[in-house]
């Protein structure tokens, strides 16, 4: 797999040149806070030649240091109460790629513990930044048998790291890149379940993959809908991956996740015009993010907690089986669904997926279910490159959406946490009375109040979870999180894909 490799250092003696290591980079808020006497005095000293240094990411050349190259990176706005660990991802990714570009192959990585809450995980996240500056798209690999930059990076620090963590942490975000990241004939449907399988191979992951057409249509009527033009096209044709984590000893806890994997959206019928086409093979993020958790799960195995995923991967395609507005069909839990947009088909996909997650909750340990889609614009006009999550009112009740807020933020993939209301199911009555509910409204989530909020109601009453609120015999807790503005960087269309929320929601796992 095309990713870095982590390695724990703990002997000072190897920032000397000799041991195999051939740059320091040093990502820290103060020169004067380097505990490494040598480190030190050139950084001091390299501030008294170039007053850069300590200001901006600075190459210096360092005689005796590994490989004689010095890196120092510092880390601004500290001070500034409103930042948070990212600004030490910021700083360790700026150095990491001048190491790449000055040449180096086994780089050792220090960086300056700092007393401040916020940033108690600071190393770790700059590690995982320099995992997501190193990247590279897997259509680029395949074409050019692109190698890794680095050899290794080595972890030097005073305090204790976790390579291994750490590794698998980046394992599950490597592939989750390559899910979401990758074109949509290169992982198409059938292409992003093999993926899945190849890289579950071996593991303690337990998969399946549902791909008969009278199965999907009986078993995921609302996911064969959105699917049905795409059915004519053997490569297009939809796929429903299943996974599950179950450890060793006693299960505490259950988590579901539903994923959505839009492989390509052209909008259906309500085709999308005007250049919005561009950029929906990443619509499948959400799918991509958890099948990487799982990546992470099947290497580090965790105690206590039993993880269970359905993926909805599924093409978007406009044709003359197109589904259309109007139409009502009847979700997987019984509920009549009036389409009211084809290009709102993610909650489509997911309903179904949470009502079979719904039925293995029932009589699961503590359950937690979660879907995770890139799903509305809206989010985007709301919080930019912040995710949100909407839960019902089982979740409120337990915290889960603050918790998971707490966890993310520490770990540098910050969320905003959106109430539901009943303006939200207002928004899904079918004023005809033929069907129970309606999907969406016809227009853009961007420019529709509550945008990114009412998709959670539609997605409790489609999926048969509106029925297990918290005065239900049998009340189960449930978090939507919308991901649309934070599963790439940069560019919306073409940026690198980041696996959020990954992270953050491996450490909600093991933490709950």
């Amino acid at each position: 797999m095309f990713q870095v490799n982590f390695v724990d250092v703990k002997a000072e003696s190897a920032i000397f040149d000799g041991e195999g290591w051939d740059a320091v980079v040093v990502v820290t808020p103060d020169l004067d806070a380097i505990d490494f006497d040598e480190i030190g005095l050139l950084a001091q000293h390299g501030a008294h030649v170039d007053k850069r240094v300590g200001k901006s990411p600075t190459l210096l050349f360092a005689p005796g240091l590994a490989g004689g190259r010095l890196i120092i990176a510092p880390v601004t706005q500290v001070n500034d109460e409103y930042v948070d660990v990212r600004v030490y991802a910021d700083a360790a990714r700026a150095a990491i790629a001048i190491a790449k570009e000055a040449g180096a192959k086994r780089p050792l990585l220090y960086v300056v513990p700092s007393k401040d809450l916020r940033f108690g995980f600071a190393a770790d996240v700059a590690a995982l930044a320099c995992g997501q500056e190193l990247w590279q798209t897997l259509e680029l690999r395949e074409a050019t048998d692109l190698a890794p930059a680095f050899e290794a990076i080595g972890l030097l620090s005073l305090a204790t790291h976790n390579s291994n963590l750490l590794n698998a942490l980046e394992a599950g975000r490597v592939l989750a890149r390559d899910l979401c990241g990758t074109e949509p004939e290169r992982m198409s449907a059938k292409a992003f379940a093999d993926y899945c399988l190849q890289s579950f191979k071996g593991s303690v992951i337990k998969t399946a993959v549902v791909e008969d057409r009278d199965i999907l249509e009986r078993d995921y009527p609302l996911l064969s809908a959105v699917a049905r033009s795409s059915f004519a096209v053997g490569r297009h044709q939809p796929r429903v991956v299943k996974l599950e984590y179950l450890p060793e000893g006693e299960v505490t806890r259950t988590f579901l996740f539903a994923g959505k994997g839009v492989i390509y959206d052209t909008g259906g019928a309500d085709l999308k015009v005007g250049g919005a086409m561009a950029g929906m093979s990443r619509d499948k993020g959400g799918a991509s993010a958890v099948a990487g958790l799982f990546k992470t799960l099947s290497m580090l195995k965790p105690k206590g907690i039993r993880v269970i995923a359905e993926l909805g991967l599924v093409r978007n395609s406009i044709g003359s089986e197109a589904f259309v507005t109007d139409e009502i069909i009847t979700s997987h839990a019984g509920v009549r669904v009036r389409i009211g947009n084809t290009d709102a088909e993610g909650r489509l996909v997911l309903a179904d997926l949470l009502s079979h997650l719904r039925i293995k909750a029932v009589s699961a340990v503590k359950p937690e279910l979660f879907s995770v889609a890139t799903l509305t614009g809206h989010v985007v006009r709301c919080y930019g490159g912040y995710p949100a999550a909407v839960e019902n009112s089982v979740a409120s009740a337990q915290q889960c959406a603050v918790t998971l807020q707490r966890q993310a933020s520490q770990w540098g993939e910050p969320f905003e946490v959106s109430s539901l209301r009943r303006e939200d199911f207002a928004k899904i009555r079918d004023v005809s009375g033929a069907a129970e509910i309606l999907s969406s409204n016809n227009a853009p989530s961007s420019v529709t109040a509550r945008g990114h909020q009412y998709p959670a109601a539609f997605l409790l009453k489609a999926s048969g979870l509106f029925d297990h609120g918290i005065n239900a015999p049998i009340p189960l807790a449930y978090t939507h999180l919308d991901i649309a503005g934070s599963a790439t960087e940069g560019d919306p269309l073409y940026g690198k894909p980041t696996a959020s929320p990954l992270v953050a929601l491996y450490q909600y796992l093991i933490n709950r």
